[in-house]
């Protein structure tokens, strides 16, 4: 052993020696050398060796072990661990241990029927008490949810006898941790701490009605020494273990939970620390942290009882008395003295009691708020004033991000119960009312470094986290700082309480925006022309700090108006209306004169620090007023009849503020700003009179003006987006007379005809082979120009015919193009990948207006292009950009399949044989998951929306003839079709798999597809075959419920048939068990036919046929089976 650990030893050697360590673990006799070895030897990798034999001996081989030889295991391991448990090393102490339960998991009661008497008595004499203890924790973690394989009997049987045993043992814990409080407890006799006794105020006796429990949990917290400190973190440590599966119950005392929040103090007392630190000793100061784990663990204890949501009706008045001893400990944490601020006491707290303590209050909001609210005397306005000292003085970031995490569960509770009785919407409201306006001055503060500028710029602003928790709508993952994170997590509470409380929160916010405005419009006065363009005259180190905090809180602030716009549209646009105009009317005011001033152009005295904040501010309040786009479209709804000058002025102004900014010289922040603000005026507002503002026709001259320089990719897609919705879209509030189509029409089609001209070029030489240099210009071209192309056609995808009619006259000659150059680059998959996204977006969105003959024209190319042979090399030699290729290409054929009408209905049998006989070969055999999404995918849809195709039968004539015989057209197709879904299930891809799944049960709710002669007769048992195998190999085990569900589905379609044929020959067919343990699995699957009784029966035969496999392999060799 010692060799085999050895850093000198070759891994040819330690092959060598696993082989021979193996080899002798498997002889019959082993563990009684293994015996000799851990009775006689000092060397731990020796005794970790032998134990683990025993534990293989146990758990994969005790059904063979003669029973004199278990006898003897049985006695001699329980009296090791008692002879060397003092001197072992822990880990090997530990181990031994769970091989002695591990015994017990197989033999108790009936073989070893001491086996839980023992672990009692060795809790209940002193000497041994640890010992007990630790052996206790390893029943429960080993014998409640076992994890080896048993049979579901013998999981039942031991939870049910570990839940006799509960009251005994909850009880000799009780009493283990209250003899050891009381024994340290500082007798009455000394002195109460100074002052600071008088802390059971008010509030204390509100929540703890007894005066009694007040002085409890006020008594000194006693001075316990180590070996009592061992024992007491065991016990809680246990606790912790035996609340996770034990239900809520009367046997939990109220003894025994008042015991345990004596011990949480532990974790909050701060005198703890500071006397051990006063010895000087080290020893000491381990001791101090000794016992804030101790807190903790009383903790993890009280968390688990939490986190469960059934409360028995007899238990919740248990769970009140927890609740009032938990806020007397947040009241103590939070309490404030001459000595102490909050945060500096919260900083001396053991980081995991902290954390511990709000995970308490996330699980007190999210799980029982709703249960403790009504009881009259629980002060839940007192306790939010507590939540609220705790989380504006946290520690660390991540302690407050957890506790805004626990306020945003608490708005969302209010919203959701004012909306469910609105009845008393007012009560509720002004009950809280107080305390949320503090909340939203107090978080706003925290975002503004005039506040808080030390722990703000402690924040990174540079690197970006993949944070899980800002998903966007389209469900990717957004990057964003930690900076950009705390900003968004803060604006949301800050919206949540808008929702609540809008005229409170508008009033809160707009004089604090004000007052940074006043600022940032004042700079003029300070900016002075010198040779070489505009100068900020402040040079001043502390002015240009000061500047500097005031710009980054600028552009915070208006991230939070802008947050707000929702609140200002719909119902309440009238009733707040005002508020919304004077937003507005300041947002297009210093959006303009950020442009005119050219604040971003702008020389200052700390250029990396003041010129990002510049170009920031100009790029919030685009982003701001963008936000408000909602609101002017209804603004021009409401207004256009009467007097629309007032609206006319803010949307021009704005224009006038946008368009300088559209120039390839501006900085790409600041400009794309612009750009979305253009495109959500154009798209969202829709002014009549846009297209004839000068700065849009400056706009449309100078994206049509092929000498000028182009924008950045992204800025020319918005710009050309924005200018095809002016002429595309319908002008709201007018008839379709006065939409003037005729004119926009022409507009559009001169627009597109500049955008496309040098890529219409292409199509006379793109026959030419090109060189290498010409090939990377004409590559240019066709990303530019399908880029821009293809948003123009997505952005009106959902509008109305016309708009889309004029779309496609313009776009007509480039598609055309595109189709004859598609020929011409199949070998390039960049390009064909661009190409076949166009297409695709097309045929979502054009699919009406390219007409029926063109559409085929385009399949048919695509069909012909991709032979075998193309595919291949695209799937096999050309990496990701290959398969995305073929993707595309599939998702172009689903749309095409999914087209109602007879239309397509031509292509069927071609798109089935491409996927049949041309993709699927190629991908069946590999490992990777490319293309099969997508390919399965389309072999769904086919059948989804082409169900006729093969199933004739009209519903009238199934009716009058039963279902007997229906007619089957292209049944070698829907067979190929199944046997390939069949085969996915066979492969180790478990997204594949689920998918697969979920759409054969579509099928079945939708087209009744389990019910179909053709599927009932020939394929319904090998699919429930297949899934049974699947649950039985584990391979899949994430799906358990869906294969569950989908198994019972498949079998109630023919019950009978399954329980007289199939499950017998399944039986049949299993190897590795005997023919009566197959009458035992047969017996035990009870003939349920409703959904729960029949999973749970699927589940226990797919168990207890692991763990009959498992026994029969341990048995030696030779055994004669009875």
């Amino acid at each position: 052993m010692t060799e085999f650990f050895h850093n000198c030893t070759t891994n040819e050697r330690k092959r060598e020696i696993e082989e021979l360590l193996n080899n002798f673990a498997q002889q019959i006799g082993a563990w009684r050398f293994c015996l000799y070895f851990l009775s006689s030897t000092r060397n731990d990798y020796v005794m970790m060796y032998s134990l683990t034999v025993f534990e293989n001996l146990i758990n994969k081989m005790w059904l063979g072990v003669p029973s004199q030889d278990k006898m003897e295991i049985r006695s001699c391991l329980p009296k090791l661990l008692l002879a060397h448990h003092k001197t072992l090393p822990y880990f090997i102490r530990n181990k031994l241990c769970k091989v002695i339960v591990d015994i017990g998991r197989q033999d108790w009661p009936m073989f070893y029927h001491d086996f839980f008497t023992n672990i009692l008595q060795l809790i209940q004499s002193p000497v041994t008490t640890p010992l007990g203890l630790i052996m206790l924790k390893t029943t429960s973690e080993e014998l409640a949810c076992p994890r080896e394989d048993l049979s579901v009997a013998r999981k039942e049987e031991l939870r049910k006898l570990l839940l006799d045993q509960v009251q005994t043992v909850l009880g000799l814990l009780t009493g283990i941790l209250e003899s050891i409080w009381d024994k340290h407890s500082v007798t009455a006799a000394t002195p109460p701490p100074s002052p600071t006794s008088g802390e059971s105020g008010d509030l204390l006796s509100s929540l703890l009605q007894s005066p009694s429990a007040a002085k409890l949990l006020n008594q000194p917290i006693p001075i316990l020494d180590t070996e009592s400190e061992y024992i007491c973190s065991l016990a809680l440590e246990c606790l912790a273990h035996l609340f996770s599966w034990i239900p809520l119950s009367t046997s939990i005392t109220p003894s025994l939970l008042t015991t345990i929040f004596h011990f949480a103090r532990f974790g909050c007392d701060t005198r703890v620390r500071k006397m051990s630190s006063v010895n000087g000793s080290s020893q000491n100061s381990v001791l101090g942290q000794e016992r804030g784990r101790l807190g903790v663990l009383a903790m993890s204890c009280i968390n688990e009882l939490m986190s469960k949501n059934c409360v028995p009706m007899e238990f919740e008045e248990y769970l009140l008395r927890m609740f009032q001893q938990t806020f007397y400990l947040l009241q103590k944490i939070t309490k404030e003295n001459n000595a102490h601020t909050v945060k500096s006491r919260l900083e001396e707290l053991d980081e995991s009691y902290i954390e511990k303590f709000t995970d308490f209050l996330r699980l007190f909001v999210s799980v029982h708020l709703r249960r403790i609210e009504s009881y009259s005397q629980f002060p839940v306005v007192e306790f939010l004033a507590l939540l609220f000292k705790y989380t504006f003085h946290q520690p660390t970031h991540e302690g407050y991000f957890s506790c805004l995490d626990i306020w945003t569960l608490f708005l969302d509770y209010l919203t959701s119960k004012i909306k469910s009785r609105l009845a008393d919407k007012e009560a509720v409201l002004n009950r809280y009312e107080d305390a949320l306006v503090l909340l939203l001055t107090e978080v706003l503060n925290r975002i503004q470094f005039r506040y808080n500028q030390a722990q703000l710029e402690e924040l990174d602003d540079e690197t970006l986290d993949d944070d899980v928790r800002s998903r966007v709508e389209q469900g990717q993952l957004q990057q964003q700082t930690e900076w950009q994170r705390y900003l968004r997590q803060s604006l949301e509470v800050v919206a949540k309480v808008m929702e609540l409380l809008p005229t409170h929160a508008f009033s809160t916010l707009f004089p604090v925006l004000q007052d940074n405005l006043e600022v940032y419009l004042g700079l003029q006065q300070f900016v002075v022309t010198s040779g070489t363009g505009h100068r900020l005259n402040i040079t001043a180190e502390n002015d240009c700090r000061r500047l500097h905090c005031s710009l980054r809180d600028l552009s915070s602030l208006l991230q939070a108006v802008g947050r707000l716009a929702e609140y200002f549209i719909g119902d309440v646009f009238a009733a707040r209306f005002n508020d919304a105009l004077t937003v507005v009317e300041r947002l297009v005011k210093v959006t303009l004169y950020g442009s005119q001033i050219k604040l971003y152009n702008i020389e200052t005295a700390v250029p990396s620090v003041l010129k990002p904040d510049l170009i920031d501010v100009h790029a919030q309040s685009l982003a701001a007023l963008q936000a408000y786009s909602h609101w002017l479209a209804q603004f021009y709804s409401e207004v256009h009849r009467q007097n629309p000058e007032q609206f006319i002025s803010l949307v021009s102004t704005a224009l006038e503020a946008i368009t300088p900014l559209i120039s390839s010289k501006v900085q790409e922040k600041l400009l794309l700003s612009a750009c979305h603000l253009l495109v959500s005026l154009a798209t969202t507002v829709r002014p009549v009179f846009l297209i004839s503002i000068p700065a849009v026709q400056k706009v449309f001259n100078r994206i049509t003006d092929t000498s000028a320089q182009r924008l950045p990719d992204k800025a020319q897609v918005l710009v050309c987006r924005a200018l095809s919705n002016v002429l595309l879209l319908p002008w709201p509030n007018l008839p379709e007379s006065e939409q003037q189509w005729a004119v926009r029409s022409t507009n559009h089609a001169s627009l597109i005809s500049a955008l496309t001209r040098e890529y219409r070029q292409l199509k006379s030489n793109a026959i030419l082979p090109q060189r290498k240099v010409q090939l990377e210009d004409t590559k240019v071209i066709i990303h530019q120009t399908l880029s821009v192309l293809e948003d123009i056609v997505e952005s009106i995808s959902g509008e109305s015919t016309k708009s889309r009619q004029i779309c496609y006259q313009s776009l007509q000659e480039s598609v055309q193009v595109s189709l004859a150059l598609f020929p011409a680059f199949i070998h390039q998959s960049d390009v064909t990948d661009e190409m076949l996204s166009f297409f695709l977006t097309l045929f979502q969105g054009l699919r009406v207006q390219m007409g029926v003959p063109f559409t085929e024209q385009i399949i048919q190319t695509f069909l012909n292009m991709f032979t075998r042979e193309q595919l291949a090399e695209s799937i096999l030699h050309e990496g990701s950009t290959g398969c995305r290729v073929v993707e595309k290409f599939l998702k172009i054929l689903q749309v095409v399949v999914q087209e109602p009408g007879q239309v397509f209905k031509p292509f069927l049998p071609s798109v089935i044989s491409l996927c049949m006989e041309q993709v699927y070969p190629i991908i069946a055999e590999r490992s990777s998951p490319d293309v099969k999404a997508e390919l399965f995918e389309l072999l769904f849809r086919i059948l989804h929306h082409n169900w006729r195709y093969f199933f004739k039968s009209s519903v009238l004539a199934s009716v009058q003839r039963g279902i007997a015989e229906e007619q089957m057209e292209n049944e070698a197709q829907f067979s190929a079709i199944m046997q390939a879904f069949g085969q996915s299930f066979l492969q180790p891809d478990i997204h594949l798999f689920k998918q697969n799944l979920f759409y054969l049960e579509t099928l079945n709710t939708k087209q009744k597809l389990y019910h179909k002669k053709i599927f009932r007769t020939t394929m319904l048992f090998q699919f429930v075959n297949v899934l049974l195998q699947v649950l039985v190999h584990k391979s899949h085990d994430l799906l358990q419920e869906e294969i569950g569900i989908a198994t019972y589905n498949m079998a109630s379609v023919d019950f009978d048939g399954f329980y007289s044929a199939f499950l017998p020959e399944f039986l049949a067919s299993c190897d590795g068990v005997d023919s009566n343990q197959k009458n035992v699995l047969g017996r035990n699957f009870k003939m349920d036919r409703d959904l729960p009784s029949f999973t749970q029966n699927v589940h226990r035969l797919v168990n207890d046929l692991r763990y009959y496999r498992l026994c029969n392999d341990s048995l030696p060799p030779g055994t004669v089976k009875l």
